[in-house]
């Protein structure tokens, strides 16, 4: 039997939103939800991602929005800055910070709807602490937690521990060691899980 897989993520990429809206009824086995951060992955790896290379970002954004439509989803609203003006560590530090309480994809869930359906940018306290509060989370609790150097040193090492394993982007489904990139890879790391 397979490992339980894990689903590396970050709150800056909409395809990771895109997978987080559907990984759970796609894959056989509930995923390990781990965020990761992204900018630092691709600094180590020297890599530029579609949505900073103004030869693909604008086609990139266009798939997007088409992807969401196709799913019956909420129409994307991109955060202003977007991607770098509104990148934060914050809400992926929030998101450690409510693993203990068990409501981290709640949170995870209430992030990326705060980035993509309501258009605003994460790096924003007062948006991260209104999805803290949207699912029932106690604000000060998590916002606090996710100054803990303890949290800020497990994303770090989750984002290490992701370079080691070859993750290159997100999102990135990890089964017994195989790497499945990309929103439209879920139904593959499901066949490796069945």
């Amino acid at each position: 039997m397979a490992e339980q897989p894990t689903f590396y993520f970050d709150l800056s990429s909409p395809y990771a939103y895109l997978a987080a809206e559907r990984i759970d009824s796609v894959l056989p086995v509930a995923p390990r939800w781990q965020p990761i951060a992204f900018g630092a992955l691709i600094r180590a790896r020297g890599k530029v991602p579609w949505s900073l290379d103004p030869r693909t970002r604008d086609g990139g954004m266009r798939e997007v929005e088409e992807r969401v439509r196709d799913r019956g989803l909420p129409a994307v609203r991109w955060p202003p800055g977007w991607p770098q003006r509104s990148y934060s560590l914050l809400p992926l530090r929030a998101v450690l910070a409510a693993r203990a309480s068990g409501r981290h994809r709640e949170l995870t869930m209430a992030l990326y709807r705060t980035a993509f359906v309501s258009g605003r940018a994460l790096n924003d306290p007062h948006a991260v602490a209104g999805a803290v509060a949207e699912v029932g989370l106690d604000v000060d609790e998590v916002m606090a937690g996710a100054q803990d150097p303890a949290i800020k040193a497990e994303l770090r090492e989750a984002t290490d521990r992701a370079q080691e394993q070859g993750v290159t982007g997100v999102p990135t489904v990890v089964v017994d060691g195989r790497l499945f990139w990309g929103d439209d890879r879920l139904e593959d790391a499901a066949r490796a899980l069945a």
